[in-house]
């Protein structure tokens, strides 16, 4: 890998995180009830229900006050603002409805949520790298046809709707397992065993729900295996006399991986945003389920903090995967001329 070719992905990468943190800010402020409007509704129904009236310079400052941003000031400047805010001070602001720092937020819930998020993505495409090798060695046979289509209706599925049929079977037809939450009432949080087993217990229906988004792998694996199978070095393999156990790890397993690198390491970041979903649906308090509370009530700093976290490592795992996609595939030859 040469200087020039690493220092080119680098900055693609950087240039494509500041386009889309650009694009989404101003596509927030543009759009109509931005986040000092909705602030205003707030203040507006807590001051009708009350019986109160405030008066409008006082919203004004209140609106002023929360979003730290001059809500007449021009576009440029509120830019300027967040930007500076965001890449020179390291601060992504504060929620418009509490005192948390959004860093705070983030930090809290992101572990929970890359809990359920990196194991429903181990499980699936380990059983998608399983289930498409088994595929292709019995190619054209009843076990292939039916796990195809059991695939191509699985891959067809939304995995929310999954999730509400798993909530609806094991959680409140039959009651195998908790509506919601992360931990059971009552348990003392550290490292003991009753912790562990109810944070298991909390997280498998989610875990199982997401897990059906790598499931669709099994095909990718099914046809890259059935086309190493007609390579000229498996028969020069079978003819030397080797184990089938060894052609099929060594020979065939592994060249049929390969190419699913990359759609690996994408995929750790797809994962985790459609959390935002899987969470609602199970009310798991992580950070898809902050995401989705401040969508609806347009909570400005907590989304464009979340935004720029998601696409943070969207950028950060597509780079990896090119910077060493050359190294885990030495017939591909990284920063050469043939990028």
């Amino acid at each position: 890998m040469n200087g020039n070719y690493l220092l080119k992905r680098v900055g693609q990468a950087a240039l494509t995180f500041v386009a889309t943190v650009t694009l989404t800010f101003v596509l927030y402020r543009m759009m109509p009830g931005g986040p000092a409007q909705a602030l205003e509704n707030v203040i507006l129904q807590q001051q009708s229900s009350g019986g109160n009236t405030i008066d409008p310079e006082r919203i004004e400052l209140l609106v002023s006050q929360y979003t730290n941003l001059e809500s007449d000031a021009p576009l440029y400047e509120q830019y300027y603002q967040y930007m500076h805010s965001v890449f020179i001070e390291q601060d992504l602001g504060e929620s418009l409805y509490s005192n948390d720092t959004v860093t705070h937020l983030l930090a809290e819930r992101i572990p929970w949520s890359m809990l359920i998020s990196v194991y429903a993505m181990v499980i699936g495409y380990t059983v998608s790298i399983v289930l498409g090798a088994m595929m292709a060695f019995k190619e054209k046979s009843r076990f292939d046809s039916i796990s195809s289509v059991v695939l191509i209706g699985l891959n067809s599925t939304p995995y929310y709707v999954v999730g509400v049929l798993l909530i609806f079977f094991f959680s409140i037809r039959y009651e195998f397992f908790p509506r919601g939450g992360r931990v059971g009432l009552g348990i003392d949080p550290g490292f003991n065993l009753a912790f562990m087993q109810s944070i298991a217990y909390h997280a498998m229906l989610p875990v199982f729900s997401m897990s059906v988004l790598g499931l669709g792998t099994a095909l990718t694996m099914r046809g890259n295996s059935v086309r190493v199978l007609g390579e000229d070095y498996l028969r020069v393999a079978k003819l030397r006399g080797l184990r089938n156990s060894r052609i099929a790890t060594q020979y065939v397993g592994r060249n049929a991986i390969l190419p699913m690198y990359t759609q690996f390491m994408i995929g750790i970041a797809g994962v985790l945003s459609s959390s935002v979903i899987v969470e609602e649906i199970f009310t798991y308090p992580g950070v898809g389920l902050l995401v989705y509370d401040a969508i609806q009530v347009r909570n400005y700093p907590v989304l464009m903090g979340s935004l720029i976290v998601f696409t943070l490592i969207t950028v950060i795992a597509i780079l990896i995967a090119d910077l060493t996609y050359g190294f885990v595939d030495p017939r591909i030859s990284t920063g050469g001329d043939n990028e």
